[in-house]
């Protein structure tokens, strides 16, 4: 038995991918400590582990980060805003993260093992304070795209795919100093943060996400991420994470539309986080099929999605709706998946090799989507608020090129030659 801390930046698109894998080591008999947000006590208890909140200069409800951070909404999605979550969201909290680790380890759980998503900052401020053998071994989850900046790919940020031809090299190293010049502001607030824990800062902070621990596994497979030649030696690829395990609940009363369907079926889903404006994605793809011959079904995430969407305007005849419908259940019947992409759900529908369609802003997605169409499984909108044209225009054209089901496929395939959680535990028994 290993003695665990895992530790999650209080938002729920880390939070589960964390408790996936801590499920995952309590079965296998390890003891685990989870060090995340006051409101995930009871995730973390169903996962078998014990959870600590973070302190009151770490933690807040990702659902409300408007109370925590009024000025946020000031700037918008891209640069801007990446550069005001390094200050503030993330880097801001770096030192309480920090001292609740320190204390963590020092008077209540000695753990050997530390696991992080990359954006916990205080657990990249371990790693820098002293070297293996006198602190724990840690291990960061690359639970959305590597922040690493590369002479190989763009920087993050820009949601564009590697450029090609003989200058291609230099002119991504010219947009890696653009990027390290438009963030030297969050660079130096960092930095000031990190002092704050006693650790400087070895260099650009979107490269410290990756490369501070002592291992950095991405989940995801090599076909789903940019080629970089410039890896750090402790970056791996390990697969995406399995599906998460989901309460059971019962199918819709429309269900066998879906089991007898005689043409394509298209399922719209925003997600079960990013879904208060049903009019971004939702209602817009509604509109968009309406007259197509395929079945809709858009899932709102929602126990009052159903009347939230029949209260915005008429239900075409080829449209079911439904609040929270099993992805598992119904993603093997999808010829197409429309999503704002989130990074875990375009991985499950590649999981069942369905290509996609997606239109989403903020936070990580405009980079999901620009991955997902540079792999060839489907297509990128480049937009949060798609019309009902571009959405019918693409889901139409995902439909009628085989090439993105094919590539959809391959990557299931890619999926299926590794396994997210016996590489995560092989590392954690070689530190045992």
């Amino acid at each position: 038995m290993t003695l665990i801390v895992a530790a999650a930046s209080p938002f729920h698109g880390h939070v589960q991918p964390v408790l996936t894998v801590v499920s995952d080591l309590v079965r296998r008999g390890h003891e685990v400590v989870v060090l995340t947000g006051s409101r995930f006590a009871e995730d973390v208890r169903a996962a078998g582990a014990l959870h600590v909140s973070l302190p009151p200069g770490a933690d807040f409800d990702d659902r409300r980060l408007d109370l925590y951070f009024p000025d946020r909404a000031a700037f918008p999605p891209g640069p801007a805003q990446l550069e005001y979550d390094l200050k503030h969201v993330f880097g801001d909290p770096a030192p309480a993260q920090y001292r609740a680790l320190r204390t963590l380890l020092a008077r209540r759980f000695p753990a050997s093992v530390v696991i992080s998503d990359p954006q916990f900052l205080g657990a990249a401020a371990l790693s820098l304070s002293a070297p293996r053998g006198r602190r724990p071994l840690t291990i960061g989850l690359g639970i959305t795209m590597p922040t690493v900046l590369s002479e190989d790919a763009p920087p993050i940020g820009l949601a564009m795919p590697p450029l090609a031809g003989e200058g291609a090299k230099k002119r991504h190293r010219e947009m890696n100093d653009q990027v390290r010049e438009v963030f030297s502001g969050a660079q130096r607030h960092i930095e000031d943060n990190f002092g704050e824990c006693g650790v400087e800062l070895p260099g650009f902070v979107l490269d410290c996400m990756v490369s501070a621990p002592d291992h950095y596994l991405q989940l995801t497979v090599p076909e789903f991420e940019y080629p970089r030649g410039d890896l750090p030696s402790s970056f791996r690829f390990v697969g995406p994470l399995p599906a998460v395990p989901r309460p059971p609940r019962p199918l819709p009363q429309w269900w066998a539309d879906v089991e007898g369907a005689q043409r394509p079926v298209v399922v719209v889903t925003q997600g079960s986080f990013d879904n208060r404006d049903l009019g971004r994605l939702v209602r817009p793809a509604l509109d968009a099929l309406a007259g197509e011959d395929v079945l809709v079904v858009a899932v709102t995430g929602r126990a009052d999605g159903v009347a939230v969407v029949e209260g915005a305007g008429a239900v075409p005849a080829n449209a079911r709706i439904g609040g929270y419908v099993p992805f598992d259940a119904l993603l093997p019947y999808a010829c197409v998946l429309v999503t704002n992409g989130g990074y875990g759900g375009v991985h499950e529908a590649l999981r069942q090799g369905v290509p996609l369609v997606v239109g989403g802003d903020g936070e990580d997605k405009p980079e999901v989507a620009a991955r997902v169409e540079w792999s060839g499984a489907g297509v990128d909108l480049r937009t949060g608020d798609p019309s009902p044209r571009e959405v019918r225009e693409a889901v139409l054209s995902v439909l009628a090129e085989p090439g993105y089901r094919a590539r959809a496929q391959a990557l299931r395939a890619g999926f299926e030659r590794h396994d997210a959680l016996e590489a995560i535990a092989e590392v954690v028994a070689r530190a045992a």
